[in-house]
């Protein structure tokens, strides 16, 4: 049900795109655990006209004139913190469309007619990119880009691809911080200070379970000659309702009193001094105001008004309370409804109590994902290794078909005939798994390794994808300040095919029906004792001294005899001295 919430209002935004230039929504909805999902979207649209003449007024203009100087057709960025629990959150939101993988991900088609090109273009962008992002994503060199063959595909109406190329990079090293927040909300109309991009904190964002900033830029077309180009800039977060409550000048959390406890009085053991206590987590009660830290301040004046700003996924059966005068419209799915503020310029806050019983169960479960996938390093020793997928999946009657996209550093080489995939459970590997595979090996610090895999998983089974490798051995210049914690590997991208295609590719102009990520691995690399240089410099710059003072002094000291030399400078001294005393005392 989820899914098809996610689906069914991605297909609205796309459809309603052209109608309206500038529109904002946020999408609450609550997890098990005590978490809550918030899905900030906004959208912005320009004509093909007005963007070529310079004419921005809702599309940023530090971003346009960035994606014009390198030929952009289409760009998708993320920056992601986190990991996403899908055995407890279930599916990802926006079936995964929206996320990347640990830190910052890039992708884009440049209008380019050969490689060379291409190469320059997206250094450009990379390091326009970085300079209005706060990022590093100047260091996506050769050697941590690829150019995917089968796992992406665009979003917008392209009328050709014929001068284009998919060029895509990853840095699962970078940091996500305020420091990329903040041109973030810079690129919005209201720039955070009104709608719901005000309640964006900080603070309160990089204090989640998982977060993820998108912006993708696609051109979208209702008929041949009326194209827009469209800008959505996404933000999704999973909260912890407990530690997002928290006051902020006084976060440490304290336990209840004992008379506050929630117990379970169906127990036959209940009695004033014994308490089985409930599961709390269940159907907390939260406010807008609680969980950000603020309320929303109004709405941003240059958006639609058609579309509600705020939206929570309950059922109709549970009250939800929003400020006095605000009108609510409750969707004919019975398990979401949406809020209009009474007031453009006044605060809005939203408000969801707790159950009356609070021993119910969850009242909307989280929905089950197509797909479940785990990585990790298998071996032992610093000369080789293996990777290990384990992919499963949980429908009972339909098989799932996907593309397993890798994006190795250099220093690890793939032995490409190790690959195999089979059943869990099975002693034999399984060919017919496995459909196609496109490999591009690496070259020693120039390119990464480039493996995509199209294969399927039968019906509720577990798929062990595994391979070897082995570990180059870096120079010493090469390695980073913190040698010692290991390289992180990218993320594995697997790309879900629509079932309704008949299991081919999905169609250039249409994405896939489920996307998500693996998590990142961390690489130990044979890393040499960093001292010894230092020491053996100390020793040969001691050696070097000693003996250079040696010999300069054996070279330019003058060599005579005992008695032909000058006096002793003591007596000299003692000499001079007295002559003084005695000049002064006969002066007197």
């Amino acid at each position: 049900m989820r899914q098809l919430f996610f689906s069914l209002l991605f297909c609205f935004f796309s459809s309603f795109a052209a109608a309206a230039d500038y529109h904002e929504q946020l999408n609450l909805r609550p997890l098990p655990q005590s978490a809550l999902l918030a899905s900030f979207n906004f959208r912005s649209n320009i004509s093909v006209s007005d963007f070529d003449k310079g004419n921005f007024r809702f599309f940023p203009r530090s971003l346009g004139q960035i994606l014009q100087h390198a030929s952009t057709r289409e760009l998708h960025l993320r920056f992601t913190l986190g990991r996403w629990d899908a055995e407890s959150w279930g599916a990802r939101p926006w079936n995964g469309a929206r996320e990347g993988g640990t830190g910052v991900e890039l992708w884009a088609w440049l209008e380019a007619a050969s490689h060379q090109e291409a190469d320059h273009k997206w250094l450009m962008l990379t390091n326009a990119l970085s300079g209005l992002f706060c990022a590093s994503l100047n260091f996506i060199d050769s050697t941590r880009t690829t150019r995917p063959v089968m796992s992406f595909r665009p979003e917008g109406d392209h009328p050709s691809l014929a001068n284009t190329q998919l060029l895509h990079g990853t840095l699962p090293h970078e940091v996500v911080c305020t420091e990329n927040l903040t041109p973030f909300l810079k690129l919005l109309p209201c720039k955070g200070k009104a709608g719901i991009a005000s309640l964006l904190d900080g603070h309160k964002l990089f204090d989640a379970s998982w977060q993820s900033m998108a912006i993708d830029m696609r051109p979208l077309c209702r008929r041949r000659n009326d194209c827009v180009l469209q800008i959505e800039q996404t933000i999704d977060m999973v909260l912890d309702i407990d530690r997002s409550k928290r006051p902020r000048h006084n976060p440490i959390p304290r336990p209840p009193p004992a008379d506050q406890l929630p117990c379970d009085t169906s127990k036959p053991y209940h009695a004033r001094d014994t308490c089985f206590p409930l599961d709390h987590t269940k159907n907390q009660d939260w406010a807008l105001s609680q969980i950000f830290g603020r309320p929303m301040k109004g709405t941003c004046p240059l958006t639609d008004p058609q579309v509600s700003p705020v939206c929570i996924q309950i059922p109709h059966s549970r009250p939800v309370y929003a400020s006095e005068g605000a009108r609510e419209k409750k969707n004919p799915d019975r398990i979401s409804r949406c809020f209009f503020p009474p007031d453009p310029s006044a605060d809005f806050d939203l408000s969801l109590p707790a159950p009356a019983d609070p021993s119910d169960p969850e009242i909307l479960g989280p929905g089950t994902p197509l797909l479940y996938a785990e990585r990790s390093f298998t071996g032992y020793g610093q000369e080789r290794g293996g990777i290990q997928t384990i992919l499963r999946n949980p429908s009972p009657h339909k098989e799932v078909e996907f593309i397993y996209m890798e994006t190795l550093p250099w220093f690890m080489r793939i032995y490409l005939h190790t690959m195999e995939a089979r059943v869990a459970g099975q002693p034999a590997p399984d060919k017919s798994l496995v459909r196609e595979v496109y490999y591009r090996p690496a070259v020693d610090r120039a390119r990464g390794t480039q493996l995509e895999v199209r294969m399927r998983v039968p019906p509720a089974s577990t798929v062990l994808l595994t391979y070897d490798f082995e570990k180059s051995i870096l120079r010493y210049t090469e390695y980073p300040p913190d040698a010692n914690r290991g390289f992180d590997v990218p993320a594995a991208v697997i790309t879900i095919l629509d079932a309704s295609q008949g299991g081919k590719e999905p169609s250039p102009r249409r994405p896939a029906a489920y996307t998500l990520r693996t998590t990142s691995l961390l690489c130990s690399l044979p890393t040499p004792d960093f001292s010894m240089p230092y020491n053996v410099i100390i020793f040969t710059s001691t050696a070097i001294a000693l003996a250079f003072g040696g010999i300069f002094n054996m070279l330019v000291r003058r060599m005579v005899a005992a008695d032909e030399g000058p006096e002793p400078g003591l007596k000299v001294l003692v000499g001079k001295l007295k002559k003084r005393l005695g000049a002064l005392t006969g002066r007197r």
